[in-house]
């Protein structure tokens, strides 16, 4: 059974994922574009710096142990409850 209203909604359906496909190529490639100008400024402003190898490798070394080690300004479980508590009093008393 061929029914035009069926087939006219498939070619929708068949148009709208080839448009899905290029938009999603097109994401990737600006995506990889942003990433390698964001590159480009890391090694200039390094550059600019003139550290050298060694320095920079300590440099990044140093940066790891911190990022692995957690943020050290959060603010603890309980600490937090507290400060919220506090938040919700003070709207209450308003």
């Amino acid at each position: 059974m061929d029914n035009p209203k069926i087939d006219k909604v498939n070619t929708q359906i068949a148009n709208t994922k080839a448009r899905i496909s290029e938009y999603q190529a097109k994401l990737r490639a600006l995506e990889r574009q942003k990433t390698d100008i964001e590159n480009d400024q890391l090694i200039t402003l390094i550059r600019s710096e003139k550290i050298s190898d060694a320095e920079l490798s300590a440099l990044m070394q140093s940066l790891r142990h911190k990022s692995s080690a957690g943020p050290a300004d959060a603010p603890a479980p309980e600490q937090e409850k507290t400060s919220q508590e506090e938040l919700s009093d003070a709207k209450t008393e308003n």
